[in-house]
């Protein structure tokens, strides 16, 4: 069966904990393939740099609570810092004038927090958290189709295991003479229905591919696969032939199976393969086809109600609850349904085995399509908040300096003007450098007179220029491309905005998901 999910959960950070360990993705449930929510941005090997000493600037006034913090960040490893401070200087540089001050004008449209400082003293503490990609990343990567990695996850074998037991006594019946060889026919065909759900996931796709919707992962594991899609469809007509073709395939397969066991003796050992294929498919078409989230019949049934209503979340709302209502069903329907004969066993009278089995399975769907059905409204309500997340109004204000300003006078000319972020400038006031708080950090208050800043520095590569025009999903996609603690702000001109924290935007989006939709 197809299995949606998706492990694009933000990691939620807050002011009190160094440790942005956010909420586990919930188990993927239901048989659909919802898009992943896009994930909150965050810095790679982050550390929380919360004051355990005086501020640089005596008498400067602590941040208010509730007020986000200073936090600083290693540097991130897949982008090596080309200015790690140096340790050894000791010699406090000759005639250390500063450059005149040359402070960056205000952004527009967010409070310039006057009375905080730009960064404490003291050593961040913290566990580094784990990065979103190994986070993610579960089981054995079997290969790049169209180039979106295939993962086979652990719990895979599990159920692989269990088809071969299940299915090779069904045919060590069948086909008695064969022995203990029936096990390596079940073996073969738990693989193939594999095989046939990859093909049924690589429908999905290759539709996603179609309509430029970029697709993180195809893993294949308990119950199913799961297609990773990143973004949403666009229009309802989309979506539709996004969620349908899935079952479609299921059906083609189904088939294409059933003309293959007209060519073969049903009794040989080909013939029970393929009929056990043919009806595994016809299931999983039938199966994805149910009208409730996150089966592929809840995304039809979503883009249709969408299509009717114009609204996306008001489809997504109703497609869940018809989701949640069919989890009822199947939890109390299933069971009696096979107790009664009408699947097509014979009924049974009294409590045994096979009835407990019946019951643990449809205990096990019941809660997937649940939990699956909660995580489609949960991310609807992402999509519906990320609007909130703007450049413009998260940047921090910053102050040009240029590279050879000691430390200390670059935290004063910053504290003066009210900024929390430094920006690297040479003699043209061209800007080449972000100085990461992690690294002010980690310079004791007696060394900063003799500390340059550019050896604080991360130089600044194309992907950490982000536009202030930046908003929601793009913004969070060009944060996610390019992995840092700190990114340029410039305007459309080229003017230099201000400097965004990656942890500043995880926590508005944490606050953004809070509230109620």
């Amino acid at each position: 069966m197809d299995v949606s999910g998706g492990r694009g959960q933000p990691r939620p950070g807050n002011d009190e904990s160094a440790e942005h360990t956010g909420p586990e993705a919930p188990a993927p449930g239901g048989t659909g393939d919802a898009p992943t929510a896009p994930s909150a941005p965050t810095p790679a090997d982050a550390k929380d740099a919360r004051p355990e000493g005086p501020t640089p600037d005596a008498g400067a006034p602590a941040p208010e609570s509730g007020t986000p913090q200073d936090t600083g960040a290693a540097p991130d490893h897949g982008a090596p810092d080309r200015g790690a401070p140096a340790h050894g200087r000791d010699r406090a540089p000759e005639h250390p004038e500063p450059p005149a001050d040359r402070p960056a004008r205000a952004p527009a449209g967010r409070p310039e927090h006057p009375d905080h400082p730009f960064a404490h003293s003291g050593s961040g503490k913290g566990q580094a958290p784990q990065r979103p990609e190994e986070r993610r990343r579960g089981g054995l990567l079997m290969g790049r189709p169209f180039g979106v990695p295939v993962y086979v996850a652990p719990s895979w074998f599990l159920v692989a295991i269990l088809i071969t037991w299940v299915f090779g006594g069904q045919i060590d019946r069948v086909l008695p003479e064969l022995g203990a060889a029936s096990y390596l026919v079940s073996l073969f065909f738990a693989v193939a229905f594999y095989a046939s759900v990859l093909v049924h996931e690589l429908a999905h796709t290759l539709a996603a591919l179609r309509f430029k919707l970029p697709v993180r992962r195809i893993q294949l594991q308990f119950f199913g696969g799961v297609s990773e899609i990143e973004k949403e469809a666009e229009t309802p007509g989309r979506e539709f032939v996004l969620a349908f073709v899935g079952p479609l395939l299921s059906l083609v397969l189904a088939g294409l199976f059933y003309l293959g066991l007209l060519a073969v003796d049903p009794s040989s050992v080909p013939g029970v393969l393929l009929a056990g294929l043919m009806v595994s498919n016809l299931i999983v078409a039938a199966f994805n086809l149910l009208p409730g989230l996150p089966l592929d019949g809840g995304r039809m049934l979503r883009a249709v109600v969408w299509a009717i209503t114009g609204k996306p979340m008001t489809g997504t709302v109703a497609a869940a609850w018809v989701g949640r209502a069919l989890a009822v069903c199947v939890l109390i329907g299933l069971p009696l349904l096979t107790q009664s004969g009408a699947l097509g066993s014979d009924a049974v009278d009294n409590v045994g085995m096979d009835t407990v089995l019946d019951a643990l399975l449809a205990a096990i769907l019941a809660a997937i399509i649940w939990t699956g059905a909660g995580n489609s409204l949960r991310m609807a309500r992402l999509r519906e908040h990320l609007p909130e997340l703007r450049a413009r109004t998260l940047t921090r204000r910053a102050v040009p300096v240029e590279s050879d300003t000691p430390l200390s006078e670059a935290l004063r000319r910053a504290n003066a003007a009210g900024a929390r972020a430094l920006v690297v400038v040479d003699a043209d006031g061209v800007p080449v450098s972000l100085v990461r708080e992690a690294a002010i950090v980690g310079v004791p208050e007696h060394r900063r007179p003799w500390v340059p800043v550019g050896t604080l520095a991360q130089d600044i590569t194309d992907g950490m220029r982000v536009s202030a025009e930046l908003a929601g999903e793009e913004l969070l996609d060009a944060l996610r491309t390019t992995p840092a603690t700190e990114y340029l702000v410039v305007e459309e001109t080229g003017e230099i905005y201000g400097v965004l924290s990656a942890a500043d935007v995880e926590r508005a989006f944490v606050k953004a998901m809070a509230r109620p939709s």
